[in-house]
């Protein structure tokens, strides 16, 4: 078994020099995250757990360069994925970060939407997918990173099915729904049907990770049962993973006498009291300008710490190509200019900048050299920075000032916590920052180091793959099959060979799609063609929730049985309609005024009032209206309804509430008492199917749930109801 890391970058960075090839190591959360992972697998012994990342290698390398790639790449389990130059600028200075980057981070006012950017990032994510499919091999686990390859999981899971385990992990925020639905219509859809080609779908906060359900809801229609979803035959997971930090390489880093060395040589250089420091990324999300804009505010209005205390401010180039990242540049360097003129001095620089790339010693050295750690961003999807700087705090002196904003302020919550649009909020935590006490900074620290060591990027990458395996193996415990040719073949010949046959058959859903409105639903030609054809050489019952005269009037003039009313009435093919379990029904007067409460408060919801039930249609109205609503009236009835023999049942976007005794399977039952058959087939698809399933299950009969269930009694599974019409064609004969 191997593990596949993909991501849109291999961990590090090519350069061509006199026909050959120079590696250089990549910095960045996720390689450093995955990097220390896949050392541990390397440092650990763990033979059943072999791995190769496959990314792209910053460069295209043409045909005659690729064989001497490949050889060295080989020597470092990479594989190179080759994009064209031009194809990678639509794709990553594209869609990826004029697109998904500014929308997912709420910068809408900056999100671009072109046509032929996100064409060439189906493009790219299928070449990904391609790549992956050459190497997979059976029961190997694909763990997909970051938003550059959203389309990518459903992509593989096209090509290789349920042979791969499927895993997909989003670093930077899922937006609300009311934002990511900005998306066009065809790229939202697709976007969210790619990640669901994953097991499982990994987020660093629970805010995400509900966004993400919630935007699935709204724009798919599918809901989520404890933070699993039943999408295309099988279970997804979607839960919450915090990234973590090599916690022990940092704090260990922190404690070397060089390192300490390096911090105190920095602290005599910047000659202040106290020093702020922050390290990030170029980047608009970073919130730099109201960062300065804050220590600006706290210099003014405490000149007492005027020459005492110096914001060391480090920025790593990033995307300089874009045009936006080039203006925030410029007016980071006028910012800064401007702050440094009006209060600085000779002998103080109230801000010393610096714009370059940093290697770890010098980085691990400013963090403990450092009184205060600055974090601001406007939206970051956790920020390893905030948990490096506390890990590498073992003198155990410093401060964590973060913003509420980044993801891992869920986690480090005794730094102090600030709006980073609050110019004044960030000018007073530096305050209090500096006039914290010792002891409380210890404590502080300890605490934050305590939980950044027990769930570090160790625990964290495990944590993630166990639940991949998990999940998996979760949808492969599943007993009923989906029908394949060998037991299509057998249901044919049974049927064939048997003298007294019988199809019972579900409606809605099974039969024909859901109609919104559930007074249509008019059976098509094709369709009442095939029940003919069946109606020659066996008894076809139709068994549904419909009220009689509907049904009735959908199969006049066939000669088909009828289980009407989820089994409250029947009739025989040619015969007259009887009762078959007749209950009071004085409840309904009480039952009706609340549903009618229900129905005025959920637009678009109807009630529909049969002999022996009453139903609640919501086809129509908004999901996550209809969701919350739902919910509350299921509530009420079942607390109303506790000493009364009801039953309470949620459908397919409807919910009925009727008498115990009349379901399906009693109906099937007493239909089945009555005559004998030696061929039985049932088919269904939703929870008022279950009872005719149960019932059937020792019968030798046939049973068939149309759609995914994990919690069914039927003995086969198919996809959709296109399926079973195939079936029922097959069984006439005249299927070709």
């Amino acid at each position: 078994m191997k593990l596949l890391v993909v991501s849109n970058r291999l961990p590090f960075t090519l350069k061509l020099k006199e026909n050959d090839f120079i590696f250089t190591p990549s910095s960045g959360g996720l390689v450093s995250g995955i990097s220390s992972y896949l050392d541990y697998l390397k440092n650990s012994n763990i033979d059943s757990l072999e791995y190769v990342w496959i990314g792209w290698p910053g460069v295209f390398i043409n045909e005659e360069m690729r064989q001497k790639f490949e050889s060295k790449a080989k020597e470092q389990n990479v594989v190179g994925v080759f994009i064209k130059d031009e194809e990678m600028e639509d794709f990553y200075q594209g869609f990826c970060n004029k697109t998904i980057w500014p929308l997912f981070h709420y910068f809408q006012a900056y999100t671009t939407y072109k046509e032929e950017h996100y064409q060439t990032y189906k493009k790219i994510n299928q070449i990904f997918a391609d790549k992956i499919c050459e190497i997979a091999q059976e029961g190997d686990i694909v763990w997909i990173h970051d938003y550059h390859l959203m389309l990518v999981p459903n992509m593989v899971r096209e090509k290789l099915g349920g042979k791969v385990k499927i895993g997909f992990f989003l670093h930077i925020p899922f937006p609300s729904f009311e934002v990511f639905r900005l998306l066009p219509t065809q790229w939202r859809e697709e976007i969210l049907k790619g990640l669901l080609g994953s097991d499982l779908i990994g987020f660093h906060t629970n805010e995400y990770t509900y966004s993400f359900l919630r935007a699935v809801l709204r724009i798919l229609g599918t809901d989520h049962n404890l933070g699993k979803i039943y999408w295309d035959e099988r279970i997804i997971k979607i839960d919450t993973f915090p990234m973590g930090i090599d916690f022990e390489k940092f704090n260990a880093l922190s404690k070397k006498n060089e390192i300490q060395e390096i911090s105190k040589k920095l602290k005599e250089k910047i000659k202040a009291e106290k020093i702020i420091f922050s390290v990030d990324r170029l980047d608009y999300t970073k919130g730099i300008i109201n960062r300065l804009l804050g220590f600006e505010d706290f210099i003014k209005n405490n000149p007492e710490y005027h020459k005492n205390i110096t914001f060391y401010l480090l920025l790593v180039p990033s995307r300089v190509a874009i045009d936006r990242y080039q203006e925030l540049k410029d007016e980071i360097d006028k910012k800064i200019s401007q702050i440094n003129s009006t209060y600085g001095s000779i002998d103080w620089q109230p801000i010393i900048y610096l714009w370059k790339h940093i290697q770890m010693d010098e980085l691990v050295a400013t963090y403990l050299a450092s009184d205060i750690c600055l974090i601001t961003p406007l939206r970051d999807g956790m920020n390893l920075v905030a948990k490096e700087y506390i890990a590498s705090k073992s003198d155990f002196k410093g401060v964590l000032i973060l913003s509420e904003m980044a993801g891992s302020a869920k986690e480090l919550i005794e730094s102090l916590i600030i709006n980073p649009n609050s110019i004044k909020e960030i000018s007073n935590a530096i305050k209090k920052a500096l006039t914290m006490e010792e002891p409380e900074k210890k404590q502080r620290l300890i605490d934050m180091q305590k939980r950044l060591k027990e769930y570090d990027v160790i625990s964290w990458a495990k944590d993630f793959i166990e639940n991949i395996e998990n999940i998996y193996k979760e949808n492969n415990k599943i007993t009923t099959v989906f029908i394949n040719e060998e037991n299509l073949s057998k249901i044919i010949k049974d049927f064939q060979k048997a003298t007294r046959r019988i199809i019972i058959s579900d409606y809605d859903g099974t039969l024909i799609d859901f109609i919104k409105d559930f007074n249509l639903g008019t059976p098509d030609r094709e369709l009442t063609e095939t029940i003919k054809e069946l109606c020659e050489v066996s008894t076809f019952f139709i068994a549904t929730g419909r009220p009689i005269k509907l049904i009735d009037e959908f199969f006049k003039g066939i000669d088909i049985g009828i289980i009407a009313e989820h089994g409250s009435w029947i009739k025989k093919p040619n015969g007259t309609w009887n009762e078959l379990f007749k209950e009071n029904t004085d409840w309904k007067k009480e039952i009706l005024p609340i549903m009618q409460r229900y129905k005025n408060r959920l637009p678009n919801s109807a009630i529909e009032e049969k002999s022996f039930s009453i139903a609640f249609h919501y086809r129509r109205s908004d999901p996550e209206m209809a969701n919350l609503r739902i919910h509350e009236m299921i509530d009420e009835l079942i607390n109303y309804t506790a000493n009364m023999n009801l039953q309470i049942l949620k459908g397919n976007k409807v919910v009925e509430i009727r008498n115990y005794s009349n379901n399906k399977g009693a109906a099937v039952s007493h239909l089945l008492s009555e005559e004998s058959y030696d061929f039985i087939l049932f088919a269904g698809d939703d929870t008022t199917d279950e009872d005719v399933f149960a019932f059937l299950k020792d019968k030798n009969a046939h049973t068939i749930k149309v759609g995914y269930s994990k919690n069914t009694s039927a003995k086969y599974i198919i996809k959709n109801k296109r399926e079973f019409r195939n079936i029922l064609k097959k069984l006439t004969g005249k299927d070709n």
